[in-house]
């Protein structure tokens, strides 16, 4: 494990099109100027798009789906490969498996679905407006929760094994396919992740880190989070978008059966209890739990962080909210 290979894009291609007979492959398409994650045929294996940040799903949405029935689950587990995921949805990853892979209480779903994954991680060759993995000391190419790292330079796709399930699955490449990448081609690579990360320090310079914005929050004034949460509409987009978000609620069925389904904190009446007590009854108490949460509430109980800088809560909020704004602004204050 950790060794590189090489082969041309015609010969992937053409590798992902035998894989189909086995796995069901998700990759990412382009729309428009947005991209997010297909079943793939062999029609529309030449259209991924690679390298590219990011789909518009979040990965955890392959393991906890929306909605389902926990209690009568006639799902097939049939293997997939998932191809195109940035490090802050892997990174992300990690605190989803801490919650839903604890050894005393696991959601044995949920293991099902993991262990039937194998997830092939990206490098970003490019940032979006609202990238800040970097400033959470989070680098914008696979390093964690991956079984295979694959980048695209000239035309040529790197593979690089990160686990046992990686492994078995390069080793299903035919072997005339592969060889190994020589020091100058894999400095290209190296060159690309250094010139991502210079360039997203930069960007984002004046953002606290992910400690720092700790301790901005837990002592911020209410002032400012009634500022921010004026233009909020509770839709809870933020939360259904986030890589790490996963409250969920439990609803009884006729019959014995329990559906779960995906919750968010920004709901009104989401902590609402049988006496009719809401701590989160107003708006601004509401919006700023969700940041409580992330930043000081998850960090005391877990070793994974809970916001990974994807940015896609900023991209998809109604009100035009941005809480990169909102921590610069704690900073200066």
């Amino acid at each position: 494990m950790g060794q590189y290979f090489l082969l041309n894009k015609a010969n992937w291609d053409n590798v992902l099109t035998t894989f189909l007979t086995e796995y069901e492959i998700y990759a990412p398409l382009l729309y428009n100027e947005n991209q997010d994650y297909e079943v793939m045929t062999k029609e529309l294996i030449p259209e991924i798009i690679y390298n590219t940040p990011k789909p518009a799903t979040p990965l955890k949405t392959f393991f906890l789906p929306v909605e389902e029935n926990v209690t009568d689950s006639n799902e097939s587990f049939k293997k997939r490969i998932i191809i195109g995921i940035p490090n802050c949805d892997l990174t992300g990853l990690q605190l989803v498996d801490e919650i839903y892979l604890d050894e005393e209480y696991p959601d044995t779903i949920y293991k099902q679905r993991r262990d039937n994954t194998i997830l092939i991680g990206t490098d970003c060759h490019s940032i979006q407006e609202h990238c800040h993995c970097t400033t959470y000391g989070i680098n914008p190419y696979p390093d964690t929760n991956h079984d295979v790292l694959l980048t695209i330079n000239e035309d040529l796709v790197y593979l690089k094994v990160n686990s046992e399930k990686g492994e078995k699955l390069v080793e299903k490449i035919p072997g005339d396919y592969l060889r190994k990448p020589t020091e100058t081609q894999l400095q290209k690579i190296l060159d690309a992740r250094e010139n991502i990360r210079a360039q997203l320090n930069d960007k984002n310079k004046d953002l606290p880190d992910y400690k720092e914005t700790g301790e901005l929050i837990r002592n911020s004034h209410n002032g400012i989070w009634k500022k921010y949460a004026d233009t909020c509409v509770s839709c809870g987009a933020c939360t259904a978008i986030c890589p790490t978000c996963t409250c969920f609620l439990l609803i009884d069925k006729p019959g014995f059966e329990k559906i779960r389904h995906l919750d968010a904190c920004q709901y009104p009446a989401f902590e609402k209890v049988a006496a009719g007590g809401d701590p989160l009854k107003n708006l601004s108490e509401r919006f700023r739990n969700r940041y409580m949460c992330k930043y000081v509430w998850k960090p005391e109980k877990f070793e994974s962080i809970a916001c990974t800088g994807c940015g896609r809560c900023i991209e998809t909020c109604i009100g035009d909210i941005s809480k990169n704004e909102l921590f610069i602004e704690l900073k200066s204050e």
